[in-house]
């Protein structure tokens, strides 16, 4: 169980969203927010043989596409990983919100690509504080995950961010060194979300850092973008103060 539940409300969001056939409730408030911080222990977030913790939204305008079919085999989780197929344009995104902690999760590429990718870099995604409703990218700071280029940082649907003294609203964030691992390894990610500052750490090495941020908390995205991804050990830790 999580260290706090979600208020009243979030879950009548949830409810009344479901009602009305949305593809996922609005992301809560900060304030309704769970502290992993304040709560002492690590969420795991992927567990064994489900998706229990998370919903999935597919982009309509991606083909093949029906409601009946829409999520169909883009996610399977089997022995605690996760397989993303990549074929269609889609994301998984936390039930919860949350604030004040340091995720962690491993990554490898698989080998197929997809049109209009086939010939691109594998690219996914870890998004962070989504807050509004599901889209492939919602509204957040994104933690890139893509060949070359992990750890930059994306100022997703019009937040910001300041990295080295600079402030942004939209666009990106190079990271400062590339500390990825050749593709069919596992790779780990870690990011940091203390306050309003995010830490962006590659293989141990700290790639990426921000301030400033225009969201603090919010739910926790991973995107199906063309290219097949493999994520195990999905979890979410106290911060060490």
């Amino acid at each position: 169980m999580h260290p706090r539940r979600r208020s009243i409300r979030s879950i009548a969001l949830g409810l009344i969203a479901a009602a009305l056939g949305a593809p996922a409730a609005l992301a809560l408030a900060a304030d309704e927010a769970i502290d992993v911080t304040e709560g002492g222990e690590a969420i795991v977030l992927l567990h064994e043989g489900d998706l229990e913790n998370w919903t999935v939204f597919v982009d309509p305008r991606t083909e093949p596409y029906s409601p009946e079919s829409s999520t169909e085999g883009i996610f399977t989780v089997e022995d605690g990983v996760l397989h993303v197929t990549g074929e269609r344009f889609a994301c998984l995104t936390t039930t919860d919100a949350y604030q004040n902690y340091r995720l962690v999760l491993e990554f490898k590429w698989g080998e197929t690509r997809w049109p209009p990718r086939a010939e691109a870099k594998r690219d996914s995604g870890v998004l962070l504080h989504c807050v509004g409703p599901d889209r492939i990218w919602t509204k957040s700071i994104e933690c890139q995950i893509q060949e070359g280029d992990c750890g930059d940082f994306y100022m997703v649907g019009g937040t910001s961010l300041t990295v080295g003294g600079k402030a942004q609203t939209g666009g990106r964030f190079v990271k400062t060194t590339d500390a990825e691992k050749p593709n069919g390894e596992w790779n780990t990610i870690e990011v940091v979300c203390d306050g309003d500052r995010i830490v962006n750490i590659v293989n141990g090495t700290v790639v990426n850092e921000g301030t400033a941020s225009s969201e603090t908390a919010g739910r926790i995205l991973l995107q199906s973008e063309g290219a097949e991804v493999f994520y195990r050990n999905v979890k979410l830790l106290p911060l060490d103060r």
